[in-house]
């Protein structure tokens, strides 16, 4: 091959080389040009053009990802941040894994997304005080919480509303004014007809629909009230009917809104005299939008948002100011147990209820913005709830509000009307109650109760009541919780003696973690449990609750057998302690409606405990506060039954579990129960009982009096048994449902 030849290949390749280069860098700045000004769908026509050029540049995956993000496709926005951690791990864009588990949390993806924010956590806990960090470690309880929730629907008819309403383009719900749904919208006219550009909280116009006989009729602009240049939107009524408050925001620079509240007054059966509020409300250089008129204590309120400097935690607020006649506000304040650090918007008064409804992305959600609550009382408002589902979802929940008793919600779900982005749009949705439900069945809510379960709570070591023979104890499980949740930075100091370096920091995030994932979610999994119990209690339920404790082997295994019935009692006293002791009449069986709650203890001890974990008490750091010694101290709730009707189990044991100790393999074991007939009935205990053919069962006595005593002795054979072992006997009753059940634990040599 010639000289000539290689040269002029070479010279058309660094040719080819130039002419793609600059092609890439064109469509790359036109492309971050119509980004910037929230033209998603055409910057992403662009940056695919870019990477059909080079589709290797990290910097490219990454403007991908975003902009992917930023037009709410979740789906391809979580594979493009996935591939640009899996490049740079972080190092170039330190929130692409922060990005990745929040993309993954919206696609409903909660086990991937959980260990994506652990991961992302560990990452940014050098600097603890930054955004990415908080927002994982929250993100990460969040996703817990969610994926607890996820079974916890709300009854009803969930629907979008017709297409006189929602269009391929976003709409967002404010309210009803004079039987007429009034909304925000971008249409065709203002946009892309074919795709929605941008992703504000507020839109270009505000709307009206007549709803009559049922039915919304088409519909349309809202002339009067888009007079003003720029954007109009969020609409809401004065107590008195005779003012209009609503956002009303210009472009800046072409690349973001400012918004400013407006009123507008109604004079001779029109609205006019628009003016937007003075300083009071509209802080200069501040965004302020999103108004709702409320009544707090006899006085009417102004509620909006805003992200006035010195004033937010971060991003909009929500704040409120006092309105005297129509036209004077009061000194404005935050609601700050409702704000954080992210955005919170959208909020909505409920008159009757006295409630406060909002939309945030910082509390614990289901998706990327959540609807929440705050119940107004004794002049505070109380710490937020969310809504639940289906009014939130993995998606973005926002602008709620309701009339009569159907609730309504914008959200960009799965199920809007769309183009090409099944989730680039939001509708507007209707949550219509259950007509005539018929009750539920007993089976239907017996599997509600079983959904939560098991419910696992935790304890530090030797807790309640240390150094203690007691099988009982006087302290309530919270109490408990409590103070083992303040310990944490001692287990964080303790499981770290012995390391160094970048160890160090591991073990701290390991048990950190295991607070965070295991014992703070098994009281957020008991809260649910409980009122769902209550629930079925009040309706005169009568439920047996089995819950079997767990103890760590650092202790004797007699001992661990009373400080797991401790512990379960714990759990007891939590429910007699809980709304002034709502519970104890079912506890004691004293309650009006018969309704019962019995609790079956079955306190295993260490034997059911990892026997790796040390049981050196010279060893503390493994022994006590390592995570897997931690694992171990529990309580289950694992089962919920109906007791038969007239039905709560007849016979107690003094003690269900025999504890043979420790043996050679191959020796019989003798194991003597005491059972005694606490009913007031005449009970017959079924002789004969060969469970298996391992183990024979004497009873000593088969036909018990009201109050009566016996014993049943079981032999037990280990040929072949070795390691430590648990057997449980079943010993039937003549005419009652339930089993006699007797437990048998040994360690054989």
């Amino acid at each position: 091959m010639s000289r000539l030849y290689l040269i002029i290949v070479f010279s058309c390749s660094v040719f080819s080389f130039s002419w793609g280069q600059n092609l890439l860098s064109k469509y790359l700045k036109v492309a971050d040009e119509k980004y910037q000004k929230g033209d998603y769908y055409y910057a992403l026509e662009l940056y695919s053009k870019a990477m059909d050029i080079d589709s290797n540049t990290i910097d490219i995956l990454w403007k991908v990802a975003e902009a992917h993000r930023a037009y709410k496709d979740y789906r391809k926005a979580e594979y493009y941040y996935a591939k640009v951690y899996e490049r740079e791990m972080g190092k170039i864009y330190p929130s692409s894994l922060l990005q990745l588990g929040l993309m993954q949390k919206q696609n409903g993806k909660y086990d991937a997304a959980i260990e994506t924010f652990k991961k992302a956590k560990k990452k940014y806990k050098d600097n603890r005080k930054d955004y990415v960090y908080l927002k994982a470690k929250q993100e990460l309880e969040s996703t817990l919480w969610a994926k607890s929730m996820v079974d916890i629907v709300e009854k009803g008819d969930f629907v979008r509303l017709p297409e006189t309403i929602n269009t391929k383009n976003s709409e967002f719900g404010h309210n009803f004014i004079k039987n007429e749904l009034v909304f925000s919208s971008l249409r065709a006219d203002s946009i892309s007809a074919n795709e929605e550009v941008y992703e504000k909280h507020y839109t270009t116009n505000i709307y009206h629909s007549k709803f009559d006989d049922g039915r919304f009729e088409q519909s349309e602009r809202w002339q009067e009230l888009n007079s003003l240049s720029g954007n109009t939107g969020n609409a809401a009524l004065s107590l008195d009917g005779t003012r209009l408050y609503f956002s009303s925001c210009k472009d800046v620079n072409g690349v973001s809104y400012q918004c400013k509240i407006a009123v507008a007054k109604y004079i001779n059966d029109k609205w006019t005299a628009i003016d937007t509020l003075g300083d009071i409300i509209n802080a200069p250089g501040a965004n302020t939008t999103m108004p709702a008129i409320g009544e707090l204590d006899g006085k009417e309120v102004l509620f909006f948002c805003s992200d006035r400097q010195k004033e937010t935690k971060g991003g909009l607020d929500i704040f409120y100011s006092t309105i005297t006649n129509g036209n004077q506000f009061s000194k404005v304040k935050s609601i700050k147990n409702l704000n954080s650090i992210d955005n919170e918007v959208t909020p909505f008064w409920d008159r009757e209820n006295q409630r406060l409804y909002y939309a945030s992305s910082w509390f614990y959600g289901f998706g990327g913005i959540d609807v929440f609550y705050s119940d107004y009382k004794n002049g505070q408002f109380q710490e937020p709830q969310n809504a639940g589902q289906p009014i939130n979802s993995p998606a973005n929940d926002l602008y709620y509000f309701n009339r009569n008793d159907t609730s309504y919600v914008t959200s960009n779900r799965i199920g809007v009307l769309y183009s090409k982005n099944s989730t680039c749009c939001s509708d507007i949705f209707a949550h219509y109650p259950v007509i005539e439900e018929p009750p539920a069945s007993p089976r239907e809510t017996l599997e509600e109760l079983s959904k939560r379960l098991p419910v696992t709570l935790y304890f530090h070591n030797d807790i309640p009541d240390p150094r203690s023979w007691d099988t009982v104890t006087k302290l309530s499980y919270m109490t408990t919780y409590n103070e083992y949740t303040e310990m944490l930075p001692r287990y964080q100091k303790e499981y770290a003696v012995g390391l160094s370096g970048e160890k160090v920091e591991e073990a701290k995030e390991d048990i950190e973690d295991f607070f965070t994932e295991f014992v703070d979610q098994g009281v957020k999994d008991l809260f649910l449990f409980r009122d769902l119990l209550l629930e079925e209690l009040q309706k005169g339920a009568r439920i047996k609750i089995v819950v079997r404790g767990f103890a760590s082997p650092l202790a004797k295994t007699e001992y661990n057998v009373n400080l797991t019935k401790r512990r379960i009692s714990s759990l007891i006293n939590h429910l007699r302690e809980f709304n002034g002791g709502i519970f104890i009449p079912y506890l004691d069986g004293t309650a009006s409606n018969n309704g019962r709650v019995v609790f079956e203890q079955v306190p295993f001890g260490e034997y059911n405990a990892n026997q790796l974990i040390s049981d050196n008490p010279n060893d503390t750091k493994n022994s006590v506060y390592s995570r897997a010694a931690a694992a171990e101290r529990k309580i289950e709730i694992q089962s919920v039954t109906y007791l038969d009707e007239q039905e709560v189990f007849p016979l107690t044991l003094k003690s269900p579990v025999f504890n043979a100790g420790v043996l050679p393999s191959g020796q019989t074991i003798t194991a003597v129960f005491e059972v005694v007939n606490s009913s007031e009935k005449e009970i017959e205990i079924l002789p004969n009982i060969t469970p298996n053919n391992y183990t024979t069962v004497q009873v000593e006595k088969t036909t018990l009096q009201p109050h009566e005593q016996t014993q049943i002795t079981v032999e037990l054979k280990t040929d072949g048994f070795v390691g430590h072992n648990v057997k449980t006997i079943y010993v039937p009753l003549k005419d009652v449902t339930e089993n006699l059940r007797l437990i048998l634990t040994m360690e054989l040599k």
